[in-house]
């Protein structure tokens, strides 16, 4: 084997330093998710985990194991299991891994290039060997390193705003299913109801004191009723199988018990007057794209800096000419790049557009983020005033229409079908109720997403399928 020690000369020692202090970066223990864990659990109150291992996946499945026997489940536990529990989440923190590595990448220098000429006439030989270091990598190894710095910082805070909203869509989904099963309830009580008056018409029509049209009427209304609630249950099944998803739940455990009821509305709604600037200030779409854009112009500084040279190598070398036992020549090599053909000047115009654009985006991102909260408060606001209404106007009406008519029932004042039919009605504008209640909820989840990240669609209050007049003109 050729020895080569004698290669390194003394002008090289520096070099060979600053390699050794480059290759010192090292990955860290948790690839940096530990930041990611702290910004999920100050912004949306869940702890979040990476399972890297055996070990620490059994971990997460005996919490999550734990979480799911709780009866009922709440929504705070809904939110944490999905978080733990979900593989797509779990998979998309590798690219936390990934950037690390970029960044611990960036901050090593290339490893030295070793080159050797052998030639041989008779006895006498040619011989040259050389070790280079490229030097403008210890010009550039700090800016490139900033570079993946910030590209790292990015990838952390899109990770986390990708936990939060899988957060932020697990607890609408909760509401949606408590909501369906509390409307399935509710329409099969106005299938029996109308049920009811169906079997008391049939009855009557037979005995001859009921016309076929007043019994196709209540039959007409049981159909109704009937259809109804195979559609409540078609969209309680669909709510309930896309939480289990969210929670990534599967076997035993996707038989989980929710709640009877939604939580009950508040009595006034948040005044926020100035949300738009604390969206700004919280938001990590926009901080995420000052961080691009200072990137993109650290890039440009960098294109700036490289545009006439790109490989500058430099390092010891030696060379033997004569027989084989002559002395070997000592000296060194440089290595130049020489922009006769390509000055850099596309590159540095690219750079420029990047940055430009990147300008512009940032700008988009802050004003569609302040659009985005407004829309957001005041889908929140209304919803609120929604189901305000309801609970404060409507449904007190109604009961008391209904005692109004039981009254004149006991007076027999009216028959019992119109009694059966108050009763559908009064049934149905509950059910209005509950869909009022669950957009609200619905809506302010949407809000604390508006102020975290994107929100890609903020529901505004959606019209019930409950349709109380036609049940109460009967």
């Amino acid at each position: 084997m050729m020895d080569i020690r004698g290669l390194i000369a003394r002008p090289a020692v520096i070099v060979v330093g600053a390699l050794l202090l480059g290759g010192c970066a090292t990955l860290s223990p948790d690839g940096g998710f530990s930041t990611v864990a702290e910004e999920v659990r100050s912004r949306g109150g869940v702890d979040s985990a990476w399972a890297r291992n055996g070990s620490e996946r059994s971990a997460i499945d005996a919490r999550v194991a734990d979480l799911v026997r709780r009866n009922p489940l709440g929504v705070e536990d809904a939110v944490q299991v999905a978080v733990l529990n979900n593989r797509g989440l779990q998979a998309s923190f590798a690219e936390l891994g990934m950037a690390e590595a970029d960044l611990v990448q960036a901050g090593r220098l290339p490893n030295p290039h070793f080159s050797m000429f052998r030639a041989k006439l008779g006895q006498d030989y040619k011989i040259e060997q050389a070790l280079t270091f490229n030097l403008f990598s210890l010009l550039t190894t700090p800016i490139a390193k900033e570079i993946e710095q910030r590209r790292f910082e990015r990838a952390r805070k899109s990770i986390a705003v990708e936990v939060l909203r899988h957060a932020s869509e697990t607890r609408k989904a909760w509401i949606a299913a408590v909501a369906a099963e509390e409307t399935v309830r509710y329409m099969r009580r106005v299938q029996g109801a109308a049920d009811a008056g169906a079997e008391l018409a049939r009855r009557m029509e037979q005995a001859g004191n009921w016309s076929r049209l007043a019994r196709a009427r209540e039959q007409s209304l049981y159909a109704d009723a009937t259809l109804n609630l195979a559609r409540a249950e078609h969209a309680q099944a669909a709510a309930r199988e896309r939480l289990t998803r969210l929670m990534g739940l599967w076997g035993e455990q996707t038989g989980f018990v929710l709640p009877e009821r939604l939580p009950d509305l508040p009595d006034s709604a948040a005044d926020r007057p100035d949300i738009e600037r604390q969206a700004l200030a919280q938001r990590f779409d926009v901080r995420a794209a000052v961080l691009d854009t200072e990137a993109v112009a650290r890039n440009l500084g960098l294109a700036r800096a490289t545009r006439f040279v790109n490989v500058l190598e430099f390092g010891p070398a030696r060379v033997l000419e004569g027989e084989k036992s002559d002395p070997y020549k000592k000296g060194y090599e440089i290595s130049l790049e020489l922009p006769l053909f390509d000055w850099g000047t596309a590159k540095v115009a690219k750079a420029e557009a990047i940055y430009g654009q990147a300008l512009d985006r940032a700008a988009e991102t802050a004003i569609n983020a302040r659009s985005q909260v407004r829309e957001a408060y005041r889908g929140y606001r209304v919803t609120h005033d929604i189901a305000k209404h309801y609970r404060d106007e409507v449904v007190p009406l109604r009961k008391r229409i209904s005692e109004e008519n039981l009254l004149r029932y006991n007076g027999m004042l009216i028959g019992v079908f119109d009694l059966l039919a108050d009763t559908r009605a009064q049934i149905l504008t509950v059910t209005g109720y509950v869909d009022a209640l669950r957009d609200f909820w619905v809506a302010e989840a949407d809000l604390q997403m508006a102020m975290i990240g994107r929100v890609d669609s903020p529901q505004g209050p959606r019209m019930s399928a409950a349709q109380p007049e036609s049940a109460a003109g009967h």
